[in-house]
């Protein structure tokens, strides 16, 4: 995975911030965040049953299936691993 975005992943990044915010009820909260905000770990709304939900909010958006063997913690440890994780998961699908 490369995790490094292109100017490309703009749009993606809101859309994936959109979903964050959505599945999170984080209310507006992401309209702060960047490619280098602190994801898991960082956010006490983001334990282990909203990462489930997260992921299905994702596969929803995004129409992709993701499979568990894809999904690790590096993949939610910031807005832009999780934004390019997504580009992959996309190209994958």
């Amino acid at each position: 995975m490369n995790a490094r975005l292109t100017p490309d992943d703009s749009n993606l990044q809101r859309a994936v911030l959109e979903v964050l915010d959505d599945t999170l009820e984080l209310k507006g909260r992401t309209a702060r965040f960047d490619a280098d905000t602190p994801l898991l770990g960082a956010l006490p709304e983001l334990d282990s049953l909203a990462v489930a939900w997260l992921i299905q909010g994702l596969e929803g958006r995004f129409g992709i299936q993701i499979n568990d063997d894809c999904v690790d913690a590096e993949a939610f440890a910031t807005v832009g691993t999780l934004t390019a994780r997504v580009r992959d998961w996309l190209q994958k699908n």
